[in-house]
């Protein structure tokens, strides 16, 4: 099921804090929502981990314009820019940061602590160069959302000759459980973000639920290997599409930053 990435914290709540639009404590705050704690290390001027308050305040120091994210898949790089070594340790993580202006890119390591049923997690942000050119195949919002409806919409119209486009009571639940999620009054975003980064977020969220839900074999129609196959053919696009907007509405502001400069 469809979680925001952290990576999309960051960047949200980064760029928000960039922007005048909140204080660092209520942006530090914002990043680790649920997380026991978050750290960073490897940050220019400072020798070992800082706190991610301390942190969000040398990236503005260090002269950081604008944040942005990659959501790289094995043979996709989406979002990234390199260094090799840098897109390595992202596609290991599936997320990185990638910071405008002083050109660093922060990668995620999360360490889950806890027993089972109570477990919390660590977050330690490692800090690299990367390096500064247009990040890889990342579309604008309004491409991203036509995309998501396009392919939504084939995608739609295939499965349901399969028989396995969401229907039936297990299927119906798991979708339930995504909307009470998104209704509890948790903010897509931060402050800052135009109306439509909002709303292409909203659409790629759900319709990464839908793949998630469409891709499961508990007792739906398709159950023969050629017909499992042409699941898993028909859903990937999607689930490539949703990632690509993703990127796109997390992205936005930095976008924006940038034409303003040029």
């Amino acid at each position: 099921m469809w979680e925001e990435p952290r990576v999309g914290r960051l960047a949200a709540w980064g760029n928000a804090l960039l922007a005048g639009l909140v204080s660092p404590d209520d942006a530090a705050a914002g990043v680790v929502a649920d997380d026991a704690a978050h750290r960073v290390a490897g940050l220019p001027g400072e020798s070992g981990q800082v706190g991610l308050t301390l942190a969000l305040g040398r990236l503005r120091a260090l002269g950081a314009v604008g944040l942005r994210i990659a959501l790289p898949a094995p043979g996709h790089p989406l979002g990234l820019s390199g260094p090799p070594e840098f897109n390595e340790a992202a596609l290991e993580a599936g997320e990185a940061v990638l910071v405008s202006g002083p050109a660093l890119g922060l990668v995620p390591e999360v360490v889950e602590r806890g027993p089972a049923g109570d477990v919390w997690c660590e977050v330690l942000w490692r800090v690299s160069p990367v390096r500064q050119a247009p990040p890889a195949d990342v579309p604008s919002l309004g491409e991203a959302e036509r995309e998501l409806a396009e392919v939504l919409r084939d995608a739609t119209r295939a499965l349901t000759a399969l028989d396995v486009a969401g229907s039936g009571p297990v299927a119906e639940a798991a979708l339930a459980a995504y909307r009470a999620r998104m209704e509890r009054g948790r903010q897509l975003l931060a402050p800052g973000y135009p109306p439509r980064a909002v709303r292409v977020l909203e659409l790629a969220g759900r319709v990464a639920a839908l793949v998630d839900i469409a891709g499961r074999d508990e007792g739906g129609g398709a159950v023969s290997a050629a017909e499992l196959t042409g699941r898993e053919a028909l859903l990937r696009p999607v689930e490539r599409a949703a990632r690509r907007a993703r990127v796109a509405a997390y992205n936005a502001y930095a976008e924006e930053r940038e034409r303003q400069r040029g």
